[in-house]
């Protein structure tokens, strides 16, 4: 593939953000191509890793975010003049027919199923959620995808929603990054401790997870990476019974996540079968493998089948706290059985299950769009 000036551009996710820089714009830019990573978050420009990091200034709410901020990423974008413009986030496919008018080939990814994400949204009342999440698909979505180069999918199923829309359509899961989990050592650690690496939040499992340390026989320590959006919920748990055994990191850079999860025993992906959870492949899964933990995970069918395949965790009522309790004790009690559980997970992730074995896929997309 020649040589091109690619943009990725996004007005939510951080610059850090691991999908979005450390996978795209670090392999893209390792392979030549000149990427510039325009973001919205008020930290000023930089390079790193060869990725010009342009800084169009921090929201001042979510009205201004949607409106503004939008508007600004798409002419600092047109300025740059790239071959491809590539969009992370759903109130930047507006903006699609704009760049394209100036030139550009554009390509949206969709890193969740939109309209199911929008079933699960907790600032939007119950009765306002089927239309909000039909009107967005049919009206704005399916829309305005169509009129793009291509889609990016993260999982199969995400996929299926723009198979007939799309004009070319390529899947490029999230799996980790191996260069990021050299020389680990599976099975339960020295400390007693399982962890959550991610978003939290009430159907992300967090009070469920909190009554099930209540419950264990091991009593171990909760290690829990990353942000919680809702208002009080942080507060509820640490009142809960186990409480005392939360230990709260905040979100992590990417060397702090390795580390943390070098100290737990087990990987816990007990979300909740909201519509957008149940097909969704999160990265949180593959990162546990990746760092030879065993998995407790929600009896999903689609996490049914990694389970089952690779014999890497347990499976678990997400609901249900004495139900993730016994498996957090089995774990712990029995760790001859939790690190061939690790160890087949590591090799899962080694062989098949990584970053490196996705990349050719975006790569392949890119190679062909034209304009």
């Amino acid at each position: 593939m020649s040589p091109r000036r690619i943009a990725h551009l996004t007005s939510v996710h951080p610059r850090g953000d691991v999908r979005v820089f450390h996978k795209m714009c670090r392999s893209l830019a390792a392979a030549g191509h000149t990427v510039f990573l325009i973001v919205a978050d008020g930290l000023g420009n930089s390079v790193v890793d060869s990725v010009q990091i342009l800084d169009v200034g921090a929201p001042k709410g979510r009205v201004d975010r949607i409106i503004k901020v939008t508007r600004r990423i798409r002419d600092r974008a047109i300025e740059l003049q790239p071959d491809i413009c590539h969009l992370h986030d759903p109130e930047l496919l507006p903006t699609g027919r704009r760049l394209q008018k100036a030139g550009i080939c554009v390509l949206y990814d969709s890193h969740e199923d939109g309209p199911k994400q929008l079933m699960a949204k907790h600032y939007l009342p119950r009765p306002l959620r089927r239309p909000t999440a039909f009107l967005w698909k049919h009206l704005m979505e399916d829309r305005l995808c169509a009129r793009l180069d291509g889609v990016i999918a993260a999982t199969p199923a995400i996929g299926e929603r723009f198979t007939g829309v799309a004009r070319q359509l390529a899947i490029v899961r999230n799996y980790p990054l191996l260069s990021e989990f050299p020389g680990v050592q599976a099975g339960v650690r020295s400390e007693r401790a399982v962890c959550y690496l991610g978003s939290i939040g009430t159907t992300r499992g967090l009070l469920q997870l909190v009554d099930a340390v209540a419950l264990t026989h091991t009593q171990p320590t909760l290690l829990l990476a990353g942000t919680c959006r809702e208002p009080g919920l942080m507060e509820i748990a640490l009142r809960r019974q186990a409480g005392s055994r939360i230990v709260e990191f905040g979100e992590l850079d990417r060397a702090g996540a390795t580390q943390l999860l070098g100290r737990a025993s087990v990987g816990m992906v007990t979300l909740h079968p909201t519509p957008n959870h149940l097909e969704s492949l999160p990265i949180k899964m593959f990162e546990y493998m990746a760092a030879g933990l065993p998995l407790i995970a929600s009896d999903f069918p689609v996490w049914r089948t990694i389970v089952d395949r690779y014999q890497c965790g347990l499976l678990v009522d997400p609901l249900d706290p004495i139900s993730i309790a016994r498996a957090i004790d089995c774990l712990i009690e029995d760790p001859a059985t939790a690190r061939a559980m690790g160890e087949r997970g590591r090799k899962a992730v080694e062989d098949e299950l990584n970053w490196e074995a996705e990349a050719p896929s975006l790569l392949a997309l890119y190679e062909s769009v034209r304009r």
